[in-house]
């Protein structure tokens, strides 16, 4: 056999042509490997790179810390190792990118929104606590943005957060319920809005057409995914939606976050690269947090114990509060069930939650006494509840033998003590509003 110059063997033979198969596979690998290594670099540079933006957007509120150590010693113990209890809080700045169209800025804010949310040690649910804005609560001194002082007032609770922030806020949660808060988060409008784009928008039922300019919302009725501005309006509004009052509203964001929570639990968003990354790009550009949660691995740390747990075991509702006696406008804490509900958050014991609808079941019966009479205090406790109150179902109706956790002397639950059951919602409900 010649090749075209004649030469016996064909081009191998001469030297010339193709390399024999084991040379072509080593170079062959070696591109593979230069290629791999290459990959690996760019990877490696790239995840860095995004790790270092996500983690260098989040905000700390170094301020709040250094407060809160000023009074270390006076707030509450924490009774429940491995249990976690975050304060939520929703501004209503006007201030930042995307916030003055809400409002003038008069340059003080208000907590919008309030939510103590307890994580129990197990993972296994999370329940999630609104505190009405216009309840009165006892607020302690608290500093102001000028330095300066306030004194021990009382009065509605939002005024907390206007006139001494975050740290003057988790005082006078942690003062009224007796629960350490480990951390917070603070997100204002823009922020919310932008976590919502970044999922593509969050599923809600409306029974009734909505036109509520002061929101700036217009919606049908039915259902139908809310995008950032919307939302906003959705949780905001008051005037449109049912009867006008900060109860319906809580109710309303309650609904909203358990929609919310679905939709990243999902796998159109846990497992989609193109909507995970916007989300926490979104999520960790909009919040200030305490120095505890204020990198990437804390915040990674908090998601993963809770992304799994089921949305029937994530619960809402409202501390238990009924109209202020002197003025019908705010509310007041009604006992003994906010007490109960504080007492089983502190110490990591289960509840329950029922709808409105259950109420009726879920009050204790009257007790009945040697002589025949009705137990007069269950009765009316029955009759005076109001909506968002709880419904005990342990000890007599007035909050006894309820338990107080471990350590804190007589009165505590014994295993086989009813599970006491209160008025909510949870994530895996969902309904028109």
């Amino acid at each position: 056999m010649t090749d075209s110059a004649g030469i016996p063997g064909g081009t191998d033979a001469a030297g010339g042509g193709k390399p024999p198969n084991g040379r072509r596979r080593r170079r062959l690998l070696r591109w593979i490997g230069l290629g791999t290594g290459l990959l690996a670099v760019v990877g490696a540079g790239t995840g860095w790179w995004i790790y270092s933006k996500l983690d260098g957007n989040i905000a700390e509120d170094t301020s709040a810390a250094a407060e809160l150590r000023r009074y270390d010693k006076e707030r509450p113990v924490h009774l429940a190792g491995g249990a976690q209890n975050i304060l939520l809080i929703g501004s209503d700045s006007r201030t930042g990118p995307g916030n003055a169209p809400y409002g003038q800025d008069e340059g003080t804010q208000r907590s919008d929104t309030t939510i103590l949310l307890h994580l129990p040690a197990d993972r296994k649910s999370a329940t999630a606590v609104s505190i009405p804005r216009d309840l009165m609560a006892e607020i302690p001194a608290c500093l102001k943005a000028d330095g300066s002082r306030t004194g021990e007032q009382f009065a509605q609770f939002n005024w907390a957060f206007e006139w001494g922030g975050t740290a003057c806020t988790i005082r006078t949660v942690e003062a009224m319920t007796g629960i350490r808060v480990d951390h917070h988060m603070v997100l204002d409008f823009s922020g919310f809005k932008k976590m919502v784009d970044a999922i593509g928008g969050v599923e809600v039922c409306l029974r009734r057409p909505v036109d509520d300019v002061e929101a700036k919302l217009k919606l049908p009725a039915g259902r139908q995914t809310l995008q950032g501005e919307q939302a906003l309006g959705f949780v905001r509004a008051r005037h449109s939606l049912g009867n006008g009052s900060d109860t319906e509203r809580m109710e309303r964001q309650q609904a909203f976050l358990g929609s919310l929570v679905k939709k990243v639990q999902s796998n159109g968003v846990l497992l989609n690269p193109a909507r995970l990354y916007p989300l926490l790009d979104a999520a960790t550009s909009s919040v200030t947090t305490d120095p505890g949660l204020a990198s990437l691995r804390g915040l990674y740390e908090l998601v993963r114990g809770v992304r799994d747990i089921p949305t029937d075991q994530i619960k809402f509702l409202t501390v238990p509060r009924r109209p202020y006696a002197a003025d019908a406008n705010r509310d007041e804490l009604r006992q003994p069930d906010a007490t109960q509900l504080f007492q089983r958050l502190r110490a990591d014991q289960p509840l329950t939650i029922a709808p409105p609808a259950a109420e009726a079941t879920a009050t204790p019966a009257p007790v009945a006494r040697p002589d025949g009479a009705r137990d007069e205090a269950a009765a009316d406790d029955k009759a005076d509840r109001t909506p968002g109150s709880t419904q005990g179902s342990t000890g007599n109706g007035r909050g006894e033998g309820t338990g107080e956790g471990p350590g804190e002397g007589p009165g505590t639950a014994e295993p086989s003590t009813p599970v006491p059951t209160f008025t909510g919602t949870t994530a895996g409900v969902a309904d028109c509003r």
